[in-house]
């Protein structure tokens, strides 16, 4: 019915929306809005690149008897989206002249990152068990990942993009890099690890919440570092 597929448009768009407005807030100097939509939707079209490498990878471990369950798999997964995101920020920003400050680092990565998740949303709300195809049962998806799925690409992102901030500001700018995107695959394979592991989101969403600690943290930081990134 058409009703049914506008209201997983809907649902399927408003976490990632929701989200990158309340990140935006975060940014003090305002960031070119068609920048903002570009990055997001170049963070979109990197989904699609993912998913490829993805379900390379999965017909590559079903070869070697692994599960998608196994650590292993979960760390590959999850690592293939962390890159992703960074490269959707960086074809998008890494020479426009609005990327300027450190915290654009931050804002970009996350933007691509909400761009990567609403896909990601838009197929799980619509690729639903047809016991759960209902309204109230599309309603539950979206919560879930608003809280659950959806902030954690936003935060695994932030991360990278703090040690992409501190890589322009000092130096040593590839190992910031790697090491931002080592501690986000962390970050996004323990989540994963908790929902496989446990069944619920509950621990998952405690872990994720924490960690929005730590980003709102390293945004607190690189708003004081008011220097211009690109020299």
């Amino acid at each position: 019915m058409l009703w049914t597929v506008k209201l997983q448009i809907l649902l399927g768009l408003l976490p990632g929306l929701v989200w990158l407005f309340f990140f935006l807030q975060e940014d003090p100097d305002g960031e070119p809005p068609k920048l903002i939509a570009a990055t997001f939707v170049i963070g979109a079209a990197f989904a699609f690149f993912a998913l490829l490498v993805q379900l390379a990878l999965n017909e590559r471990l079903v070869q070697y008897g692994l599960s998608t369950a196994a650590p292993i798999a979960i760390i590959a997964m999850a690592l293939i989206e962390e890159v992703a995101k960074f490269m959707a920020a960086f074809t998008s920003v890494h020479r426009n002249k609005a990327f300027d400050v450190p915290t654009d680092a931050m804002i970009y990565m996350i933007v691509a990152a909400l761009g990567f998740a609403t896909v990601e949303n838009l197929g799980a709300v619509a690729i639903r068990p047809s016991s759960i195809t209902s309204a109230s049962g599309m309603f539950e998806t979206a919560t879930f990942r608003f809280a659950g799925a959806t902030l954690l690409h936003a935060l695994a992102a932030g991360i990278i993009g703090y040690h992409w901030a501190r890589g322009l500001m000092k130096s040593r700018l590839v190992v910031r890099i790697i090491w931002g995107i080592v501690l986000a695959t962390a970050l996004h394979a323990l989540f994963n690890y908790l929902i496989l592991g446990h069944g619920t989101l509950f621990y998952a969403l405690v872990f994720v919440l924490f960690g929005g600690l730590f980003v709102l943290r390293d945004f607190e930081k690189l708003n004081r570092a008011r220097i211009n990134i690109r020299g």
